[in-house]
């Protein structure tokens, strides 16, 4: 399906896509008047913490299970250390690197004079790090195999990372508003949350094409590090408060869809 397609300008549209779609999410700032409501970001977080479930299972995990060979190790163990590994990075991220959420009021990380505006696009674009690297890692996967079946993969990778871009750059943008800053100001501090995923994704696909052997490492440290996010920040998100269930349905909605894609586009 995908064999007659140059699979690097495949690769350039999926990296431009997934900023495009943050970029698009960033801009709902401009159809709403007054302050969001809570409801919103619950099931805006929920979605994208399902999608992202999702990808980590399909788009990462068992990739890397398929490409680890048969060694002194086996590929269970591999994997675990894996995502121990992506796990304890974004950690070690978290405690070092200045940041702040929006749902709090003091800092995380090493103490500094950095600005509050600073210290809350931080705290998004750190955590878009391993969502890049995964579609990176994906699509260099596929053109090291050079299998329609890898490339579908990787294409349905981007497509659910994008989808829950979407409603992950609201969720960024939109309490932004709430915090007192103004429409244009809101989406730029958005929109460039994104720009960290292209750019990291041209980092894994650089590992994937050119250090293959790692490969299996590499997808798993992704999973890791997507999973950290998704039970350290976005899931708590979703449910802060009442109304929790919205979370949680906004959720499962965001896994479904995701497993859909990922299933569609390898058959």
């Amino acid at each position: 399906m995908f064999a007659s397609l140059n699979p690097y300008i495949i690769t350039g549209i999926g990296l431009l896509y997934i900023f495009t779609m943050t970029t698009l999410g960033a801009a709902l700032i401009f159809f709403f008047k007054k302050n969001v409501s809570v409801l919103f970001n619950k099931i805006f977080l929920g979605f994208a913490a399902g999608v992202m479930l999702a990808a980590a299972v399909w788009g990462l995990i068992i990739p890397s299970l398929e490409t680890t060979e048969s060694g002194l190790l086996p590929p269970w163990f591999i994997v675990s250390l894996g995502i121990i590994l992506g796990t304890l990075f974004l950690l070690l991220i978290d405690n070092l690197i200045p940041h702040l959420h929006l749902d709090s009021k003091n800092p995380e990380g090493l103490k500094s004079s950095w600005k509050r505006t600073t210290l809350l696009y931080l705290a998004v674009a750190l955590h878009n790090i391993p969502e890049g690297l995964a579609v990176g890692l994906a699509f260099g996967l596929a053109i090291h195999l050079g299998t329609s079946e890898a490339m579908g993969a990787a294409i349905g990778l981007a497509i659910g990372i994008g989808i829950q871009n979407f409603p992950e750059g609201a969720a960024v943008t939109l309490p932004l508003k709430n915090e007192g800053f103004s429409n244009s100001k809101a989406f730029t501090y958005g929109m460039l949350s994104g720009i960290v995923e292209p750019i990291f994704g041209i980092f894994g696909l650089f590992i994937a094409i050119y250090l293959s052997s790692v490969m299996p490492w590499m997808l798993s440290f992704a999973a890791g590090a997507m999973l950290y996010v998704i039970v350290e920040e976005l899931i708590p998100e979703a449910h802060l408060g009442e109304h929790s269930h919205l979370g949680t349905f906004g959720l499962i909605s965001g896994f479904i869809l995701m497993m859909i894609i990922s299933v569609a586009l390898t058959v």
